[in-house]
């Protein structure tokens, strides 16, 4: 039997002979559904966080027990997997402790930027009409004695306690990736050990000077959704993106997500004879209850191993959710300031289907052009950057 060498053994400069039939290997596509699902969720906790507004009968948090919020922490420890998970082999230590650091900083910085702008925003509105005293804690609301708790992140007001966990996470990232690279399992038991530490007791947790229970999301218990994304990562690079498809595990899971529908939906604000099986109450969000932990997984495992998701993230729609999803910081930071402002419209001038539809049309339009921007400002600094790259090669 003749063995054929491959061109990457083949001397500099030679050829495979033509004689020589080759094997086309198939060509690895980037995967939008992990962009796409991200999009929506930051769309989901845009339209969440007013209350007032309608449009949220239809989001995740009336549709089953977990929300938004879950889908993106899994994600995001998704996400870290792919870019720092695997830049430590690619780029190095030293390269990709850097990155994170920058990440951490920019998280940081956001942060700090909404909650200025809040502060802003309310000071001045309240110049015209009353504003109610929950949109900004009241230890918050008189002077600046206390801003500094605001900038060590031991007070984390309303709506503005996301990204915090988010920077712990990413913190405590490079320990992760020793222990999955260590052994994946190992990893995940340990974290699912400390998961459970949480919810036997819920008053292990961060301190927040707003909150004598802490944390609204505790990273001790949170931690264990990022870490599942991690590994989910790993796991799906095995299989080109996909998690394997097991025709009795989408079974359970669409069940499941029957279930959690028919438990969490708001049946009496649609007038709606009440259906729920058990009648459960809502299950705790700040240490990750099972309830909600079995909701998002559920949703990620049908996503991650559906080819029609896979196709419709490919589709014009689909594409502008992954836009969304490409840069979730900038969406979500702005789209949480427009929630204030979309509160404190519905607040002052009423909830009516006017201010329903200019107010949820106009605030995604924003958001969109946002992606847009950046897209844009993404693309000339890639091509800014390849052309350095040949001009110096």
């Amino acid at each position: 039997m003749t063995v054929i060498p491959s061109s990457a053994t083949l001397p500099a400069g030679a050829q495979p002979t033509t004689a020589t039939p080759s094997v086309a290997r198939p060509t690895r596509t980037r995967d939008h559904r992990i962009d796409a699902l991200r999009g929506i969720a930051l769309l989901m906790m845009f339209v969440d966080h007013m209350p007032q507004n309608l449009l949220n009968r239809l989001t995740l948090r009336n549709l089953g027990f977990a929300d938004a919020a879950e889908i993106f922490v899994l994600l995001a420890g998704y996400a870290s997997w792919l870019a720092y998970g695997r830049g430590f082999p690619r780029y190095g230590a030293r390269e990709t402790l850097t990155r994170l650091a920058k990440r951490c900083v920019k998280l940081y910085v956001s942060q700090t930027l909404m909650i200025m702008a809040f502060i802003a925003i309310i000071l001045t509105w309240r110049q015209f009409t009353p504003v109610p005293v929950d949109f900004l804690e009241p230890e918050l609301a008189h002077g600046v004695s206390s801003f500094w708790r605001v900038f060590l992140l031991d007070a984390l007001p309303s709506n503005l306690n996301i990204l915090p966990l988010y920077m712990v996470l990413l913190a405590a990232f490079p320990l992760m990736y020793v222990v999955l690279k260590f052994n994946r399992w190992l990893a995940l038991g340990l974290s699912a050990a400390l998961w459970l530490l949480i919810n036997i007791d819920p008053d292990v947790n961060f301190p927040n000077w707003l909150d004598p229970d802490g944390w609204y999301f505790d990273p001790l218990a949170w931690q264990f959704l990022f870490m599942i994304g991690a590994f989910g990562a790993i796991e799906a690079e095995k299989y080109n993106g996909n998690l394997p498809a097991f025709p009795w595990l989408k079974v359970a899971c669409g069940l499941y997500l029957v279930f959690s529908l028919l438990e969490a939906f708001p049946w009496t604000q649609w007038g709606l004879p009440v259906i729920r099986p058990l009648a459960l109450p809502s299950p705790d969000k700040s240490t990750l209850a099972p309830l909600r932990l079995l909701d998002v997984l559920a949703i990620f495992y049908l996503v991650q191993s559906s080819p029609l998701a896979k196709r419709f993230s490919e589709t014009r729609f689909g594409q502008a959710l992954a836009l969304c999803g490409r840069h979730s910081l900038e969406v979500f930071t702005v789209g949480t300031v427009l929630d204030l402002i979309g509160r404190l419209i519905f607040t002052t001038f009423g909830e009516g289907w006017l201010f329903q539809v200019v107010i949820n049309c106009a605030g995604l339009a924003i958001l969109y052009g946002v992606t847009v921007v950046y897209e844009r400002k993404r693309n000339r600094a890639r091509a800014q950057a390849a052309a350095h790259r040949k001009a110096t090669a």
